[in-house]
């Protein structure tokens, strides 16, 4: 029997005397002390608490982040009886949201996308994908933005884009250079040609629409 068995059943009656039920965390921290026991581990070490919270196969941020608390409070309380106890340091296991990993498109990969684009069948499809894949490369907008542009946010005697109700609900604009709005006049004229009447004013049109087989 593991001597860390007296010492959990105490831990865990003085926290119930103040309230908690801590009913999940006495089933963990009993598979805790039986990991320590088959590993013959005479204490507790932040490398055996790591070793057991990452046990869960596929388990999500915040399940390997409580497991992570439940284990620290024991162990506090644990160094208290003996100073050789290890107490894992906060945020092992940080439990918030996982931002992704900025990736920046070098000028090939840009390339590589527009030639794929460019092989759709359909031929508006192709330059509604090239067009906005350009747009995104050139001038920095969100997905977002580009999509809800209409004809109208497209100022070509200026050569802008205006881009409306965009972070905090606020508009801006966006200077394009000459090879931009020649790229983007040509867009309009091959989408105008395919859809003479278009249901929408937007400025990049769905490629669902009747006329997509040509």
């Amino acid at each position: 029997m593991s001597p860390l068995r007296q010492p959990l059943a105490d831990y865990l009656r003085i926290r119930r005397a103040l309230g908690f039920k801590l009913d999940r965390d006495a089933k963990l921290l009993a598979q805790f002390i039986d990991y320590l026991h088959q590993h013959d581990a005479p204490t507790v070490t932040v490398e055996h608490a790591v070793a057991w919270v990452r046990l869960p196969h596929r388990a999500s941020r915040s399940w390997l982040a409580f497991r992570m608390s439940v284990v620290r409070g024991f162990t506090a309380y644990l160094a208290t009886l003996d100073p050789v106890v290890q107490v894992p340091p906060a945020g092992l296991f940080p439990s918030g949201p996982h931002r992704a990993v900025p990736y920046r498109y070098a000028d090939a990969d840009i390339a590589a996308l527009l030639a794929a684009a460019a092989t759709l069948r359909c031929r508006l499809q192709a330059a509604t994908y090239q067009t906005l894949i350009g747009l995104l490369a050139v001038t920095g907008l969100r997905v977002g933005e580009a999509i809800g542009l209409d004809d109208e946010d497209f100022g070509i005697q200026h050569g802008v884009l205006t881009v409306r109700g965009a972070k905090f609900g606020k508009s801006r604009q966006v200077p394009l250079h000459p090879s931009t709005v020649t790229a983007l006049c040509g867009y309009q004229r091959l989408r105008d040609q395919t859809h003479p009447s278009p249901a929408t004013p937007a400025l990049l049109v769905s490629t669902q629409a009747p006329g997509c087989a040509t």
